[in-house]
């Protein structure tokens, strides 16, 4: 039974992951970012309260959920309950 809830969540989780990845923009800011250099702006200094740094929070706990139900699903600890 166990398994079979670890199995559900990985497949959501994996789902979400892909999902918060597609959505971000893209880190490179091409020949323009770096002829004009990094400016520390009102943009940068809250990126964690912007979409940017939801999505960034989102794809870093989904990753990390998705690494340990992979370890958890691949060891088998839950084959046998």
């Amino acid at each position: 039974m166990l398994y079979m809830i670890a199995t559900i969540v990985i497949t959501i989780v994996s789902i979400i992951l892909i999902i918060a990845i597609v959505v971000q923009q893209s880190k490179s800011s091409g020949l323009s970012g770096s002829l004009s250099g990094g400016s520390d702006t009102y943009w940068s200094r809250n990126r964690g309260r912007s979409k940017e740094g939801k999505l960034e929070r989102i794809t870093l706990i989904a990753g990390i959920v998705f690494m340990v139900l992979a370890v958890i699903l691949n060891i088998g600890l839950f084959k046998n309950m």
